[in-house]
């Protein structure tokens, strides 16, 4: 009889979040020592509102959302994060605390980084490229304040159905499938809708072919069709993102990196 090993995941590398690949090698190389790997699991409170948090995340394959909770319990999603961009803002900015909590939706891989290290290397003088670090990871503050206002806009203004498209897309550009694992509930409670809206746009989209959902596993059959459901908000958030990190590389010099994958609303999510 042979015996085969089972086929282990790649391992999760630095270089798979946006941020972290857009610095020049050498000063990558000076900050990965001090990242630590952690695994992050569906569920997990990586900080509450108010509270003291010594680390920022930088999300691999993880995704993160920042929570809004009211003094009746209710609570919503104001944004997410995953390897576009890094968990901690406040604490970049020199807060000690955050405004909102930090709870991860998709379980997944990313390192953390002592917010004191990383503001040590935001002060860092001389050379060529001084500075890097700071201007990628402040640039991305103008994108996620873009998502946090489109995500406002999008509550007030658009459809449960349509909201719903835009997190599913929004949730697949930062997986590498097309599958992911989340109850109705939670997705109402994170989108701060009923639950009875999200199954009901939910049955839509499976009636369109466009997903199928069964059990809390939700697999997107069709992007493109969601493409034709969802609002504007979902494509000026990306390409807001894919702006800057563009932006970042002619200014910062950079030697040429394999960029975050583009996509054409009318024709590639297929």
């Amino acid at each position: 009889m042979i015996f085969r090993r089972p086929q282990l995941e790649p391992l999760p590398t630095p270089n798979q979040n946006h941020l972290l690949a857009a610095l020049p090698v050498a000063e990558l190389k000076r900050v990965a020592p001090k990242l630590e790997s952690v695994t992050m699991l569906q569920g997990e409170v990586l900080y509450e509102a108010g509270q003291a948090a010594p680390y920022v995340y930088f999300p691999t394959s993880a995704i993160i959302s920042l929570n809004c909770m009211t003094e009746s319990g209710d609570s919503s999603d104001i944004a997410w994060v995953g390897n576009e961009g890094v968990v901690g803002m406040p604490l970049i900015m020199g807060s000690q605390t955050t405004p909102t909590a930090a709870v991860v939706c998709v379980s997944g891989h990313g390192y953390r980084l002592k917010a004191q290290r990383l503001l040590q290397e935001f002060n860092r003088t001389g050379g060529r490229r001084t500075g890097v670090m700071q201007q990628v990871v402040l640039r991305y503050s103008q994108s996620l304040m873009t998502q946090l206002a489109q995500t406002a806009v999008c509550n007030r203004h658009h459809s449960v159905e349509q909201q719903l498209c835009r997190w599913l897309l929004s949730t697949l550009d930062r997986l590498p499938s097309n599958e992911l694992t989340m109850t109705h509930e939670r997705i109402a409670s994170m989108l701060g809708v009923r639950r009875e809206g999200i199954t009901e746009a939910a049955g839509h989209l499976q009636q369109a072919g466009f997903i199928r959902y069964y059990r809390g596993h939700i697999t997107v059959l069709d992007r493109a069709g969601l493409a034709t459901r969802v609002c504007e908000c979902y494509a000026v958030v990306k390409k807001e993102h894919e702006r800057l990190l563009r932006d970042i590389g002619e200014q910062a010099q950079l030697p040429t990196r394999p960029s975050p994958p583009t996509f054409d609303l009318a024709s590639d999510f297929v």
